[in-house]
């Protein structure tokens, strides 16, 4: 990918957004009508737009809509022969230059179909769910009612003072326990609708032998020591009287080795419930990643989804709004078996038959590439299309930043390099997949952002990219206040409630002005995403949307102009100053 203004900004460019596609659900025969832009500093001759129907290529000409300035619109339509419809572009210039334009940017050789735009007769993800800016806690570390000092601590359980440092090498490490509750979550509400959030997503509260309740003992009850069920019930309700969402977690890929159906499943090997895991003639059986104390489900048992699909239809019925899937990635593969898209049609239309609004997100870890289109998950946990390339570019140089998932530290990249990762991803998702996908700087798997930025001024720098590309941000508890953890299990660090001398209050306010943003300006939520600058140590881009044109610019290290042919009408939000880190959010004409 080359950098440079001129180039950028006079590319043709066409994307999902309402500016170029003004049918983002389609019907099979639809003619969908589609735009791109072109600037007459780099003429174009002629447009074909390129779909796949049945396998086949098939090309259809576009034709000149409008001029507008320096802007040329062009207009053409795709034709939907296929559930999920392909298209991308081949550009002619007045010069002969024969390119392509597809979903990862304009290119002088010839490209395979994987980033091609798509037209999809599946319903989006609901509204809400794309719009929303969403508050992740971890149960056992966010607040202590009252009610918790009256429950006895389990056997398995190592007990913490409210202020202890998490442990997080050891055996220990899933056995610590605070004794954090869901009333204690309640009682706290205020600050995250202070902070302008709209969504709370709650990692696992079924009954577990852990602190973090991923080994589920049963789907069929909130763990009493959260308060159970009524306790719940309390939560989602004042959270609904707010206006707030509230989001579940659930594994879909293995239960605990103490949940009720494995216990059946080992006691009986006539049961029905045998057929839910991989068990081996001897008797040993698949666990995720080799844990025996989470073994794993076997969806090719039609008993096992019929029952699955009913734990996802009670507690959305119960008044949840959605569900987060743990390790969807793994869901419905083992060795030769691979029907992974089939359960996430099933698990997403059991969920909608209840709930038509319900959104389903998957946990995926790595590339979801082929996982998200068609009728399954709306989105991802967008690591790999959002979170690394901001980890390496803004990561401290100064300083070991482990990774999540890979045997090396995180590397250090420059802009080029973390701009074409992030279009390489995305571009494989599709442009409502990716609207519809989570923005992470961190989560209760991976090192904080402040860890990794190991400053403030790069960690808002993070949060500005957080809150103003395509995508849902997603902030875990403690981001707002500073927190700091080196991995997944020394980030569940504990919310100081009684400390409030500690809370980072410029960071927490750097937080709410962004969400105030992104509630107030439809193009940071549903707007195009044009890249015009991409340095090593600058970025810069638009959000475009037919009310208004925003520009972000971020710089980690540098000096940044201004952009020729653009008009600065009214700064929203700046961050940093002199030569140092720093970002910008302009109001601009173009």
């Amino acid at each position: 990918m080359m950098s440079g203004v001129d180039h950028l900004l006079h590319e043709p460019h066409h994307d999902g957004s309402p500016l170029y596609l003004k049918q983002e659900t389609a019907r099979l025969g639809d003619e969908v009508p589609i735009r791109v832009r072109t600037s007459e500093h780099d003429p174009v001759e002629a447009i074909w737009v390129r779909t796949v129907e049945d396998g086949e290529p098939f090309f259809t000409s576009c034709t000149v809509d409008r001029v507008d300035g320096d802007a040329v619109w062009w207009a053409g339509h795709v034709h939907v022969r296929n559930p999920v419809q392909r298209y991308r572009f081949l550009v002619e210039t007045e010069d002969g230059r024969v390119r392509w334009l597809n979903a990862a940017g304009v290119f002088d050789r010839d490209v395979t179909d994987a980033d091609d735009f798509r037209v999809s007769v599946y319903d989006a993800a609901p509204d809400w769910g794309r719009d929303a800016i969403v508050y992740q806690i971890f149960p056992d570390r966010f607040a202590r009612s009252a009610a918790a000092d009256t429950r006895p601590i389990p056997d398995w359980a190592v007990p913490a003072q409210w202020d202890d440092d998490p442990i997080h090498v050891g055996p220990h490490t899933p056995l610590q326990f605070y004794g954090g509750d869901l009333d204690g979550i309640t009682e706290r509400l205020d600050h995250v609708t202070a902070l302008g959030f709209d969504t709370i997503y709650l990692t696992p509260v079924f009954p577990a032998e852990s602190n973090h309740r991923y080994n589920a003992s049963t789907f069929d009850e909130v763990d009493p020591l959260l308060g159970g069920d009524k306790a719940y019930r309390r939560l989602i309700d004042e959270a609904h009287t707010r206006g707030l969402r509230v989001l579940g977690d659930l594994t879909s890929n293995h239960t605990g080795d103490t949940h009720e159906w494995f216990l059946r499943a080992r006691a009986d090997k006539r049961s029905k419930e045998r057929r839910f895991y991989y068990f081996a003639p001897d008797g040993s059986y698949e666990g995720w990643k080799g844990y025996d104390t989470l073994p794993k489900l076997d969806h090719t048992s039609r008993e096992l989804g019929s029952r699955f699909r009913a734990v996802v239809q009670r507690w959305l019925e119960f008044g949840i709004d959605g569900w987060r899937i743990d390790v969807a990635n793994m869901t419905g593969r083992h060795a030769e078996v691979d029907i992974a898209h089939q359960v996430a049609r099933e698990i997403r239309a059991a969920a909608t038959e209840v709930r038509p609004d319900a959104l389903v997100l998957a946990e995926h870890g790595h590339d979801a590439t082929g996982d998200l289109d068609g009728d399954g998950w709306h989105g991802t946990m967008n690591y790999y299309g959002f979170s690394f390339p901001v980890w390496e570019w803004l990561r401290d140089p100064r300083r070991e930043v482990p990774s999540f998932g890979l045997p090396v530290d995180v590397p250090r990249r420059g802009g080029v390099e973390a701009v074409t990762a992030m279009r390489a991803f995305t571009a494989s998702f599709g442009w409502r997949s990716v609207s519809a996908s989570w923005n992470i700087l961190g989560s209760h798997d991976s090192p904080r952002i402040r860890t990794t930025t190991g400053s403030a001024d790069l960690h808002h720098l993070a949060v500005v990219l957080q809150f103003t590309l395509p995508g849902v941000p997603m902030v875990f508890a403690g981001d707002e206040l500073g927190f700091e953890g080196t991995d997944g299990e020394d980030s569940r660090r504990t919310m100081p409630w009684d400390s409030h001398e500690s809370w980072e209050l410029r960071t927490a306010a750097v937080y709410a002005r962004l969400a105030g943003l992104r509630r107030t300006h439809p193009a940071l939520r549903r707007g195009s995403l044009r890249w015009v600058r991409i340095g090593h140590d600058d970025i810069a881009f638009l959000r475009e949307h037919p009310r208004e044109t925003l520009l972000v610019s971020v710089t980690r290290d540098g000096v940044t102009g201004e952009l020729p042919g653009v008009t600065y009408v009214e700064q929203l939000y700046g961050v940093g100053n002199g030569r140092g880190p720093r970002a910008s959010i302009w109001r601009v004409e173009l």
